[in-house]
């Protein structure tokens, strides 16, 4: 009588331990994809929109372009496309929460870099002098950085994800007068920089495909 009753135990828990690997096996099968926009940044005519893609339990892989299309804005050129690549780390688990990640970028702009926006003078190493608010910048950037973010439920299919990215942009560009068209840096073909500096963040609305 207890061998059969030990023997009945033990089927069932072996049929539990199956049905729980099933399970868990069955929620590693079903990883999620979000679609989602940046709230933050349309008000302005400015796009970013892109794709989460669940590669385990607590690692994501995104997706994202933005473009921004203006000529003028406020006074000074914006033009900037970018797509970029980034691997995410949840600490509770994907979509949940707190999460860092790791983010690649690659853009081309024609823009006014904050420090022309004032009033001045710029003069070049032959002497030649331009008014400052008149200069921009075109060329293309390279940059990697580290994002931190929050993501909110909203509910079954739609999350908020609130996030900042920080990294090194290294820009190779040509200056240009505007009223001239003429260049007003010295360099033979691009001028090289390199910063750090804040260059993605927003309020994104997520909705799951899957």
């Amino acid at each position: 009588m207890k061998y059969k009753f030990a023997m009945g135990f033990l089927s069932l828990f072996s049929l539990g331990m199956v049905q729980a690997q099933e399970k868990e096996q069955t929620i590693e099968k079903e990883k999620s994809l979000y679609v989602k926009g940046n709230a933050l940044l349309l008000p302005v005519g400015v796009l970013n929109a892109g794709l989460e893609y669940q590669l385990s339990k607590k690692y994501t892989l995104q997706g994202d372009f933005l473009v921004s299309p203006w000529k003028s804005f406020a006074g000074h050129e914006f033009q900037y496309y970018s797509v970029s690549l980034e691997g995410r780390y949840y600490f509770d688990e994907a979509f949940k929460h707190w999460y860092v990640g790791a983010n690649l970028s690659t853009a081309a702009f024609v823009l006014q870099k904050w420090n022309y926006w004032g009033s001045g003078t710029y003069t070049n190493d032959r002497g030649e002098k331009f008014v400052k608010s008149n200069l921009y910048q075109k060329g293309i950037s390279v940059i990697v950085g580290v994002t931190a973010g929050y993501q909110f439920q909203l509910s079954e299919n739609w999350n908020l994800d609130v996030y900042a990215t920080v990294g090194t942009s290294q820009d190779f560009y040509k200056g240009y007068d505007r009223t001239t068209g003429k260049r007003y840096d010295m360099a033979k073909d691009f001028n090289k920089s390199g910063e750090v500096l804040p260059y993605r963040g927003g309020i994104m609305i997520s909705y799951k495909l899957k």
